[in-house]
């Protein structure tokens, strides 16, 4: 399937399969208790290069055109699946013909259902003991050849091993290892290099597997996240519906974070930053997840203009799309900061306790600012003190570098 014409098909599977053999649904339990089963080495899966030292007798038998069907079991949150895409565009290119699936959470899936380099996605939400059985089951049944497993988890391993995948490549963390064909350690560099790097990196291993050599960690990422001209269009409709004027530049914010208090830059100053740019002749629009409704309504009662609550109200998919519409995106370091550099829409990132070198975005059009204090980056969730590293930042600092941001894409683009 080429690339221009492949658009993933989206499937889910749950706890309904409750058909199969009680043992079976022990093994499982018993995997989750102690964590220290040896790995279901298939016949087939011998690779012969002693580079690979114990895997030595596991290499080579398996050629590069029998990896027919793949599954990647994506990262849980939507900045990290954004950051895994130039893993799969890698993956792609190395096995051209392969059937790729990715599983992923509910959350993450709309990162994926465009891509060129996946075929279908299967959703596969938070592992419990009966929704473990049931992913198990699915992937059997799909005779997956190849389980790359970039979630750090080791239920993501469980269910490649109980599935009895022939080949199992991913990093060796939470005690998973001996689930795993292939393990790898994790790259000194982890806490240097963009986060990126850390998924090409097991593709990196994939290639030197089946061909010797690679090329990957020697080249740019490429973030494959396309929107349809379709599903722009429903965006425009939900700004539209929410007032917005369709000749007016549209910038979203995104003042909250699910994972960390101490990633959030005050509500308040959102808040004067949002009308700033609304008497700027700007409409500006807010976004997140349901979980962070309360940071976007405490920035409309600081604001003297109110700007449309979004937040809560759009999918994944949504969100990706409007902000592929947006002239601006200003946010914490938080998933919607990595999808818009994907998306190469100018991008402000305010960043306090979290590392930039890891996380920043990756894009010529998507800026950081930030004024580290000595404690920086602490990446703690909440801050034990002052708060000094956001606090630090000024809404006319941010003000003006989001307009000399949005001025110069305009520049590049009419200039």
């Amino acid at each position: 399937m080429s690339g221009a014409n492949r658009m993933p098909i989206v499937s889910s599977v749950g706890a309904k399969e409750l058909s199969r053999t009680i043992a079976s649904f022990v093994l499982i339990g018993v995997i989750s208790w102690i964590h220290v089963l040896p790995p279901q080495v298939d016949p087939r899966q011998t690779i012969n290069i002693s580079r690979y030292g114990a895997l030595a007798g596991v290499l080579k038998v398996i050629k590069p055109d029998q990896i027919n069907r793949i599954v990647v079991r994506s990262p849980s949150w939507v900045g990290d699946a954004v950051m895994s895409l130039p893993a799969l565009h890698e993956l792609r290119r190395i096995f051209p013909k392969a059937h790729i699936t990715v599983a992923s959470r509910t959350g993450t899936a709309g990162v994926f259902i465009e891509s060129n380099s996946v075929d279908d996605v299967l959703i596969q939400d938070r592992a419990s003991f009966l929704s473990t059985f049931g992913q198990v089951s699915e992937w059997k049944r799909r005779q997956f050849d190849l389980a790359v497993i970039l979630q750090n988890a080791f239920a993501a391993a469980a269910t490649a091993f109980l599935a009895r995948v022939p080949l199992r490549i991913g990093y060796g963390t939470e005690r998973r290892s001996p689930l795993l064909t292939t393990t790898l350690p994790l790259p000194a560099w982890k806490d240097k290099r963009h986060e990126s790097f850390y998924y090409l990196n097991i593709v990196a291993e994939l290639e030197r597997m089946f061909f010797g050599s690679d090329s990957i960690v020697k080249t740019d990422p490429v973030f494959d996240l396309p929107v349809s001209e379709k599903r722009k269009n429903s965006a425009r409709r939900i700004v539209i519906d929410q007032r917005a004027s369709p000749s007016k530049p549209l910038a979203i914010l995104c003042p909250g974070s699910v994972n960390s208090r101490a990633k959030r830059w005050p509500a308040e100053r959102y808040a004067e930053l949002a009308d700033k740019l609304i008497d700027a002749g700007i409409d500006v629009a807010l976004i997140g997840s349901p979980a962070e409704i309360d940071v976007s309504l405490e920035v409309c009662g600081f604001a003297k203009h109110q700007p449309m609550v979004l937040t809560g109200k759009t999918s994944v998919a949504e969100v990706v799309a409007l902000i592929s519409i947006a002239d601006l995106l200003v946010t914490n370091d938080t998933g919607p900061a990595h999808i818009g550099a994907a998306l190469e829409i100018p991008t402000l990132v305010i960043f306090g306790p979290t590392n930039p070198l890891t996380t920043h975005p990756l894009s010529s059009k998507a800026e950081i600012i930030r004024h580290p204090p000595d404690c920086a980056p602490c990446m703690l969730r909440d801050c034990p003190i002052d708060h000094r590293c956001m606090t630090a930042i000024s809404v006319e600092e941010v003000f003006q570098r989001a307009m000399a941001i949005m001025e110069k894409t305009s520049a590049q683009v009419f200039g």
